[in-house]
This record gives C-alpha cells, sequence and structure tokens, in this order.
C-alpha cells in the first residue's frame, strides 16, 4: 500500500505555521489541528490548509484528524499535559497503522539528560519521557531537538525593549554560552523531513545556530545588525526571575521552565553546536546578526 502524502500538523505555533508555509509551496497537503474554531482556524484555512477541530490528549480527536495521514507533526506548546499528549498520539497512531512517519519536536536539552538526572525542569523532563514512549511505541519516529529559540522573547521582546531604553541586553546568562537557533530554520529541518520522511527515520537532529556565544559576544552581534552600540547587562538569576520573570503572569509550570532555562545558561549547558540544519536541508542555520538584522525596525523602534 502506497502511504498518503497527507500531513497532520498537531500544533500550530511559530514552527507549525512556517511548516505549513513550507509544505504549501511544494503542494504537499496538509491538516490542521486547532483546539477552537476561531480567528486562528480560518486564517489557516485561507493558507490553503484543511483544519480540523481536536485535543491531543484526547484519542477520539487525535483518531479523527489522522483518518487518512500519512505523516504526522507532533507538538505542544509548554504544557504540562506534554507526556499524556505523546502517548495518545502513540497509542493511536500505533492502533491505525497507517504513518510511514511522525517528527516529534523536543528539546535539545534532553541530549544531555539520563533517566535519574534532576536538575532539568519539569517541561524538559516531559520531553525526555515523551521520547521514551514514542520510541517504544514502534512508530517511525523522527526527533528534533532545537536549542533555545532566536524567536524567544529573552532574545525578541525583551532585548527590544531594553536595547531602546538604555543600548543593553539585560539576561541572567552569566558567561554561559548559547547558539539560539531561528524557528524558520527548526521549520525548514521538519517540512524538509515530512516531505519525504524514509530517509530520516530514526534520526535524532539537534539543531542549534552556527556558532555559540557568550552574551559579550551576542550583544556585539546586535550591535552590528542595528549598526548602534549594544552591551550586555548580567542580572543576579534571583533578581531577574523576581523583577521580569514572575511579572510576566505566565503559568506556574511555564515560569519554572523559563527559569530553569536561564540557570542552566548561566551553568554552560547550551554552549553547543551542530550543523544538522545545513546537513538537512543544505542550507546552513542564520546567524544571530542575519537574524537581528532582518528585524531591524522591530527592535529599533518597536
Amino acid at each position: 500500500m502506497v502511504a498518503s502524502n497527507l500531513v497532520l500538523i498537531a500544533n500550530a505555533g511559530d514552527v507549525g505555521r512556517t511548516v505549513l508555509d513550507q509544505l504549501s509551496e511544494w503542494d504537499v497537503p496538509v491538516r490542521v489541528m486547532v483546539r477552537h474554531d476561531g480567528e486562528r482556524a480560518a486564517e489557516l484555512r485561507a493558507l490553503g490548509a484543511e483544519v480540523v477541530i481536536g485535543d491531543l490528549t484526547h484519542p477520539e480527536s487525535v483518531a479523527a484528524a489522522l483518518e487518512g495521514v500519512g505523516r504526522m507533526y507532533f507538538a505542544m506548546p509548554v504544557s504540562p499535559d506534554h507526556l499524556l499528549a505523546a502517548t495518545v498520539v502513540a497509542s493511536v497512531a500505533r492502533e491505525r497503522g497507517e504513518l510511514d512517519g511522525l517528527v516529534g519536536m523536543s528539546q535539545m536539552t534532553v541530549s544531555q539528560m539520563t533517566a535519574t538526572s534532576t536538575t532539568e525542569s519539569h517541561q524538559q523532563r516531559l520531553h525526555w519521557l515523551a521520547e521514551q514512549v514514542l520510541n517504544w511505541s514502534g512508530l517511525p519516529v523522527v526527533h528534533i531537538r532545537p536549542t533555545a529559540f532566536l524567536d524567544n522573547p529573552l532574545f525578541t521582546t525583551l532585548a527590544a525593549r531594553s536595547i531602546r531604553d538604555n543600548g543593553t541586553i539585560a539576561l541572567p546568562f552569566g558567561t554561559g554560552r548559547t547558539s539560539p537557533v531561528a524557528v524558520d530554520d527548526v521549520a525548514r529541518v521538519v517540512a524538509t523531513v515530512l516531505r519525504d520522511p524514509a530517509p530520516h527515520i530514526g534520526h535524532v537532529y539537534e539543531l542549534t545556530g552556527p556558532r555559540t556565544v557568550d552574551m559579550t559576544e551576542l550583544a556585539e552581534e546586535f550591535s552590528r545588525a542595528l549598526g548602534r552600540p549594544v552591551s550586555y547587562v548580567d542580572v543576579p538569576l534571583d533578581r531577574w526571575r523576581a523583577e521580569v520573570l514572575a511579572t510576566a503572569g505566565l503559568p506556574p509550570h511555564t515560569e519554572e521552565h523559563i527559569a530553569t532555562m536561564a540557570r542552566l545558561h548561566r551553568e554552560d549547558r547550551y554552549n553547543r553546536t551542530s550543523d544538522d540544519v545545513e546537513r538537512v536541508t543544505g542550507v546552513p542555520a542564520r546567524t544571530i546578526e542575519a537574524f537581528v538584522a532582518a528585524r531591524r525596525d522591530f527592535y529599533l523602534t518597536g
């Protein structure tokens, strides 16, 4: 039996939306699952996607969404339900037996974790466990493990605010090095795998920017991109969490995850690079300077 090339995108967040755009350019049919039939669903339909309403934690929703699907992109926003959703997807997809590719969005921190490690966030632990479940399912799985996103508010809205106010980027990362990756680059990898999953089954792709930088070097890249001086100001983690993170109104699970990401950056746990973006897509991951330069007006004028 020839597998269907219909792709189910189970989360239309930043990566999923960009994957949809790429697959549409390649004339790959796409179905998108959303939780509510509102404005976002209408926008996705206007982009040419078939839209189904459902919930990844409900088996009946997943079964209906998978009808006629040959490939699936599984991802969720930061959520305490991540492991439940992964388990539901794995069990329903395994019972149906019709997928020739399941791309799971994970996190690069998983690469450094063990069954008993305890220094990571609860969200990162859920990603580790979800990968185990997907592997045990026997499904044709490909794991995508990006490092921190360049599009993260830490490097976008928060950085833009302080750059406009006083020419600084203020974060609690100390001397830790990092190699953030752009959403567009991660989406290119996901779309490439979904277009033709067979060569990628069983692989784990760790996605980073092209080089690691400390925060002073990151600020220098911002300076070059924006044509104005930008410097890094190191903020004590506890103070940053109390004065910045705690005022953002985030759910406790999400706040704990971001605070842990900051601590792990400070401990140099994000100091790693990979050329997997280029190996999969043929195009290198973009630099911090190129990312910022493409958004110059956002950073300087809002």
